[in-house]
């Protein structure tokens, strides 16, 4: 009976991989050779040497990603610029409602007036930003 309960026990520890990695090789590169080795690791993004070495063996694919940070660097305030721009227009229209319901018509046409003419300059302002958003990301294509 005691057979039979040390059977169901939990071990504990990890379940065995149903195909370990037993073989090993051992190889030694020059200086040159590492540094050429260590730049494609550098460039092919993987995290273990292991597996990219068995990828360049076996000819899979290989994956690079390369990351421009002045792309980053313009999406990040681009972003940022956006949100501050939807804020702007949350903000207008709560002004305009405040405006009717606290002042007179005559009054609160006043005041539109000069809340207009810096929509229209936040207008030509929003169009020399998509120009320039466009060029950027024409540059970029390009390249």
């Amino acid at each position: 009976m005691n057979d039979h309960k040390n059977y169901y026990r939990n071990k504990g520890g990890r379940k065995p991989k149903a195909a370990p990695c037993v073989h090993r090789y051992v190889f030694r590169l020059n200086e040159e050779d590492n540094s050429k080795f260590l730049s494609l690791f550098e460039v092919s993004g993987m995290d273990n040497k292991a597996k990219f070495i068995t990828s360049v063996l076996f000819s899979k694919e290989i994956k690079t990603v390369k990351i421009d940070k002045g792309t980053v660097d313009f999406y990040m305030r681009l972003t940022s610029f956006y949100s501050q721009f939807r804020a702007v227009g949350v903000n207008y229209n709560q002004v305009v409602k405040l405006l009717y319901t606290h002042f007179t018509e005559k009054k609160a046409a006043a005041f539109l007036y000069k809340l207009e003419r810096h929509t229209a300059e936040l207008s030509v302002l929003c169009r020399k930003i998509i120009e320039l958003a466009n060029e950027f990301t024409n540059g970029n294509i390009e390249k």
